[in-house]
């Protein structure tokens, strides 16, 4: 399905695919040979999704572009099913698993590798090459990697990379009604969205 969200219409080359059942919403551009698999949603919500050539983003994942913090994916990239990638750079042949996260200002170096349910945190890199183990976690830039036992450790890096500030815009400690009450206003925008004829 293919919506035009803050008057911007997704673009799809000829020789890519689009399951009948995936979302393209607003300033989406898919690469050459891309394929979007059932239930996949990309959506533009105030900045670009872009992928390279080659990608496949496989059921149910989340590919989500933020206007300071646009959604790229590099050229033979594998985004696995219920992987989010929110306002994160993902580099050329990079391997996302399923259920892995990159959130906004993330950057995964090309040849890199998240593993199943690994997170790659706001505002972190990985080197090229990283491997992201199961579960792991990767804060900081460069990128420190943590297993989950390592709670508090990881606590101490990720407090400097600002989650809510970069996600919602606030400082942190901003009650949650407030938060919410700003998103419910951002979201809104879908309001004025429009179904394309393919």
């Amino acid at each position: 399905m293919l919506i035009a969200h803050r008057g911007t219409r997704p673009v799809v080359p000829e020789s890519a695919y689009v399951a009948p059942s995936a979302v393209l919403c607003g300033a989406v551009v898919l690469g050459e040979r891309a394929r979007v698999l059932h239930g996949a949603v990309l959506t533009a919500e105030d900045g670009e999704v872009r992928t390279g050539a080659d990608v496949v983003v496989m059921e149910n994942a989340l590919v989500r572009g933020r206007a300071n913090h646009p959604a790229v994916l590099g050229d033979a990239v594998l985004i696995g099913p219920h992987a989010h990638i929110n306002g994160a750079r993902i580099g050329d042949e990079v391997f996302v698993a399923t259920g892995a996260s990159a959130f906004p200002g993330a950057v995964a170096g090309a040849g890199c590798e998240l593993r199943i349910n690994s997170v790659l945190h706001v505002n972190s890199r990985l080197e090229p090459g990283t491997v992201l183990p199961i579960g792991w976690i990767a804060a900081g830039d460069p990128a420190e990697l943590f297993s989950p036992d390592r709670h508090d450790e990881l606590w101490e890096k990720q407090r400097g990379l600002d989650f809510p500030g970069t996600v919602h815009g606030v400082p942190r400690g901003t009650p949650m009604r407030t938060i919410m009450a700003r998103q419910a206003d951002f979201y809104g925008a879908h309001l004025d969205d429009r179904l394309l004829d393919d």
